[in-house]
């Protein structure tokens, strides 16, 4: 593996902490409700192949450490047909999600037919259905009370919208304006990433960025 000094390692890890930050302005500019806009109920991250999380964004900590788990679920339900212009969707707790509200958006980054890695947007959206606004009330007994439940499913197959699942989306959702419009918000931080990484593997050369990206973990694990 190669070796990386203290000086190249600390700009990589600066340029990919910009990256995932830069996916949060754009959520921010983007997004069509006040949880996103005003409240910021978001975070963006990107991960390495295996889903261990490289760079997270200044964003809701909360999410972050479930950035790892979606992927995990996502790679288990299609370990052998992830390409280029996939995205991938979840919701359900029971499969890496954190409450039915919180969808994650999963982008794989090629560089040359290569997997990079994957950009990540989460958010909370201000509906997803179920039996009162929101989908958050105290006395439900069960989860499907709560919402529209989404395992991992692709939003997006090879570059090309799954409509059917946009449609089943709008009608489940009290505002589907909103909801349609946070969900384009998260699919262009998504689009940004990709672009940015795409950049800096030409810059440095694709092995060269890979590796950092295992430097960076061993480097974290160091230090804990």
């Amino acid at each position: 593996m190669p070796t990386f000094d203290p000086i190249e390692l600390e700009l990589l890890k600066n340029a990919l902490e910009s990256v995932v930050d830069e996916m949060a302005l754009t959520v921010v500019r983007t997004a069509y409700s006040t949880n996103l806009k005003n409240s910021m109920d978001f975070s963006t991250g990107l991960l390495d192949p295996d889903g261990n999380l490289v760079a997270q964004g200044l964003c809701l900590p909360l999410h972050l450490g479930s950035l790892p788990d979606g992927l995990i679920a996502v790679l288990n339900r299609y370990p052998d047909d992830i390409q280029n212009g996939d995205v991938f969707m979840l919701n359900d707790p029971y499969e890496g999600g954190t409450h039915l509200p919180d969808i994650y958006l999963y982008k794989p980054i090629f560089i040359d037919g290569t997997l990079l890695g994957f950009a990540s947007a989460i958010a909370h959206h201000t509906d997803i259905g179920g039996r009162v606004a929101g989908g958050n009330a105290c006395d439900s007994t069960e989860i499907y009370q709560e919402g529209l439940r989404i395992p991992p499913v692709k939003l997006y197959e090879a570059g090309r919208p799954i409509t059917a699942l946009l449609d089943i989306l709008e009608r489940n959702v009290r505002v589907p304006r909103n909801a349609l419009g946070d969900l384009r918000a998260q699919l262009a931080a998504c689009h940004i990433c990709e672009q940015a990484c795409q950049t800096m593997a030409k810059r440095r050369g694709l092995d060269r960025l890979k590796a950092g990206f295992s430097e960076l973990l061993a480097y974290t694990e160091r230090l804990t």
